[in-house]
């Protein structure tokens, strides 16, 4: 952003506080793993109870585990403001935050646990979309560019990592769709809940 209001905000001291959101669009048979990794990182977010550096733990790791699997990547998509105003910035946080909660089946049910017969025998999804909301402080390129293209987004999820451990993050969110095992994510439902994703 290098409009004069920009340039005057900074100029003025003011904070800058970017709010974004990553969709990433997995397939294949490996993604399954993932779904527990997400599924764990969920039940810790909810034991955390909004501590920023067990939410921040748990984004490294889904972050971590993304990057070792971009082999599966198919699509994405980016998407975020920048604002000069704490509250406005809280504002698009909550209008993140309810958009990815009503994506299809992105709400985990944290209270099912499955027997051994019952996790063999259900289905396995081979889509996995995975969505990513951040608040910061400050400016990092490497999330405010486009998205779409394998390296820039390893360097963005690099960059949330890096964030985590320099303690800029205000706000995180992470969402994935189909949110258990045994639910399916067809090409159709696909299609009609994330129709920004870009292929890769």
């Amino acid at each position: 952003m290098t409009s004069w209001r920009a340039r005057l905000n900074k100029f003025s001291g003011k904070t800058r506080y970017v709010v974004c959101r990553l969709f990433i669009h997995l397939s294949g048979q490996e993604v399954a793993p993932l779904l527990g990794v997400l599924n764990q990182v969920a039940r810790d977010a909810m034991d955390a109870d909004g501590e920023m550096s067990d939410l921040g733990e748990g984004l490294v790791s889904v972050c971590q585990n993304l990057l070792q699997m971009n082999t599966s990547w198919q699509s994405a998509a980016n998407e975020g403001d920048v604002f000069w105003d704490e509250g406005e910035a809280g504002d698009y946080v909550e209008e993140l935050f309810t958009d990815s909660a009503q994506r299809y089946l992105s709400e985990p049910n944290l209270s099912q646990t499955l027997t051994e017969e019952e996790s063999l025998s259900i289905p396995i999804t081979d889509n996995l979309v995975v969505m990513l909301g951040v608040a910061y402080e400050g400016e990092v390129l490497d999330l405010e560019a486009n998205l779409a293209d394998v390296e820039a987004l390893e360097y963005a999820l690099k960059a949330l990592i890096n964030l985590h451990y320099q303690e800029q993050l205000r706000a995180i969110q992470i969402h994935f769709s189909p949110a258990q095992l045994g639910d399916l994510l067809t090409e159709d439902q696909l299609l009609a809940n994330f129709p920004e994703l870009i292929p890769l």
